[in-house]
């Protein structure tokens, strides 16, 4: 928490300073509010001087407005500060999170820095608010009562001093096993909101397969747990206050009593016991006051514990000291440097047994096109990850445009390296701010163009808005296909030198497909890009129809790359990739494959398919 707010507070230092003050300044007035009542009774009430019973009562409701003002102004000073503390907080995790590579996106985990950036950060602010408002008044409160109890009378003030420690007794042993049962409520909150989620997003699958009624068996059987639970905390922390205040009460009753007779024998006033009374009464709830903070900031400080966590956490990827690329010597070279070059590319998750991603070499030349293609679970998408640094890989090298991508800026190699991922994701606005989200500056023509090299114009020329027809989050009015359709246009505006489609056109009919593939061969074959570079394609599948017309296919089975050479050598040397070919392809499309010469060696001898089979040479 102390991090956070050191961090964090240098803006709003004025009022994190004039908040407690002004509650100081309230607390004054607090405590001298008994002396004078204590005054109005022993001289205006017992003489019954109406005037002077005016003027003190003029003069409480003097201190209680200006009190009230004092606490506005406290109450807008905590405001400003927790606000601006929690948008600051939220707003640098936002930021750094999205500075983090994909290794540390995965440890973490997308709901964690959801709950992160709005509960936990939630619970910050509030202890902020708190502490501005309410740490000074309560404790001050309290040491103050208790000082000027002991002031009025000290035999009275040993009442005061064994209340005292026998309330924070009681409010110790309730809190103690109230935790355990505020602990499960949340983890009940935690399981409902799954079940939530789990119904309203499966929400056709459920009634595809007629499980309504388990779906609300299963949500009454979690609330009805959370039920429980919760009124079993609520029984146990109800007797808190009634406690509480019997004590008070008791401890009220001794006091009058023993200052009754302090009274008959002249030692004490009846103001001064009313005064030593209510000192009492605001000592014992501030005590009460104190220990609710004290749950609070200890809430706090897990949550600022979880932020942290995030705030610290170095990205594994970094270009701090990389120099801009001059694309335009590469371009003026004619080509010399391949588009893509591996080399022993091997990338490992965290503490993964086997690395996803081993010793994989291959070089493509500027608008070549190469097809990756492999089982599920074979390390494709993690291969063309390491090209725009999604990952880093953990040995070998990856270069692109024949520099090791570690030493481009990252901005410009996301900009020149473009990848459509597996799941399409649009977000909400139009389909005009989804598609400038490469180039911002685009205008309409290269949009139109953008949409008919993905195959999408024609749709989107129906719709009634076209560009600035509405997307909804998700992108959940539009069709598998179209959504995939349209976030391949986004990756072409642009102009990117090096297009990634990663298994990213799985929802799109044969034609479609083949359609996409033309326009795309289309591309690399002219100076499509804003460098003068013709376009290279990289494009992932487990359709065969997709990938046999490219330049070189690498054929990936348990991380490593088994085969790599366009689609008729493969069929001569690929045990695996002929398998692949066998269950997509007609017999007649088998047999149409040329009798050429030997093939090279595309898959070295000792490799094994995923079936186990060694790929050998024909």
């Amino acid at each position: 928490m102390f991090q956070l707010f050191r961090r964090f507070a240098g803006p709003y230092l004025l009022q994190i300073v004039v908040g407690p003050a002004c509650k100081l300044i309230e607390v004054l007035f607090d405590l001298l509010t008994p002396l004078v009542i204590a005054r109005m009774i022993d001289v205006a009430v017992a003489a019954r001087d109406v005037d002077a019973l005016l003027r003190y009562g003029a003069l409480l409701a003097g201190m209680a407005v200006v009190g009230i003002c004092f606490t506005l102004v406290c109450q807008k000073m905590a405001a400003l500060a927790s606000q601006g503390m929690g948008t600051a907080i939220r707003g640098a995790l936002f930021e750094h999170v999205n500075e983090l590579s994909y290794v540390e996106l995965d440890r973490f985990g997308t709901p964690s820095l959801i709950t992160r950036i709005t509960n936990d950060v939630n619970q910050v602010q509030l202890a902020i608010a708190l502490g501005i408002r309410q740490l000074i008044r309560w404790p001050f409160l309290a040491l103050g009562s208790m000082v000027a109890a002991l002031l009025i009378d000290v035999e009275l003030g040993a009442i005061f001093l064994v209340a005292t420690p026998l309330i924070g007794f009681v409010f110790w042993f309730v809190m103690a096993r109230c935790v355990p049962y505020f602990r499960q409520m949340q983890q009940k909150l935690d399981r409902i909101g799954l079940i939530t989620r789990e119904g309203l997003s499966g929400v056709r699958v459920v009634r595809a397969f007629v499980r309504e009624e388990h779906e609300r068996e299963r949500f009454a059987e979690a609330a009805r747990e959370q039920a429980a639970t919760a009124i079993a905390a609520g029984r146990l922390s109800s007797t808190l206050n009634p406690v509480t205040f019997l004590v008070m009460n008791l401890a009220v009753c001794a006091i009058l009593w023993r200052g009754g007779l302090r009274v008959d024998t002249g030692g004490l006033t009846q103001g001064q016991v009313v005064a030593f009374v209510n000192y009492m009464t605001q000592a014992l709830l501030s005590i009460v006051y104190v220990a609710n903070l004290v749950v609070v900031f200890t809430r706090a400080s897990a949550s600022a514990a979880r932020v942290n966590e995030v705030l610290r956490c170095v990205p594994g990827i970094s270009d701090e000291a990389a120099a801009a690329v001059d694309l335009s010597a590469v371009a003026a070279g004619a080509g010399e440097a391949p588009a893509l070059r591996l080399d022993g590319a091997t990338f490992s998750y965290p503490d993964a047994a086997v690395p996803a991603v081993e010793g994989v070499s291959l070089e493509l030349r500027c608008g070549g096109t190469l097809g990756v293609i492999g089982g599920t679970g074979s390390g494709k998408s993690t291969l063309v990850s390491l090209l725009p640094r999604l990952y880093d890989a953990t040995a070998g090298a990856v270069e692109v445009m024949g520099v090791d991508v570690r030493s481009w800026p990252l901005g410009q190699l996301r900009r020149a390296v473009s990848i459509v991922p597996q799941k399409a994701e649009l977000v909400s606005g139009t389909i005009r701010s989804n598609l400038l989200w490469r180039d911002a500056g685009a205008d309409d023509a290269e949009l139109w163009s953008a949409l008919e090299a993905a195959q999408a114009a024609e749709f989107v020329r129906a719709l009634p808005d076209g560009l600035d027809a509405r997307v909804e989050a998700g992108g959940a009015n539009f069709s598998g296909g179209q959504r995939q359709r349209l976030t391949i246009a986004r990756a072409l505006v642009g102009a990117p030198e090096v297009l990634i489609l990663d298994d990213s056109s799985s929802a799109l009919d044969f034609k479609t497909d083949a359609a996409l593939r033309a326009a795309i061969r289309g591309l690399a074959r002219t100076a499509a890009t804003r460098s003068g570079l013709p376009l290279t394609c990289v494009i992932v599948s487990q359709r065969v129809s997709s990938v046999r017309d490219a330049d070189q296919i690498c054929v990936m089975s348990h991380g490593r790359a088994v085969g790599l050479g366009p689609h008729a050598q493969l069929m001569e040397g690929c045990v695996l990739y002929r398998e692949i070919c066998a269950s997509q392809l007609s017999e007649a499309e088998m047999s149409a494959v040329g009798a050429g010469g030997p093939a090279a060696e595309p898959c070295r001898p000792g490799r094994r398919t995923m079936e186990g089979d060694e790929c050998r040479d024909a």
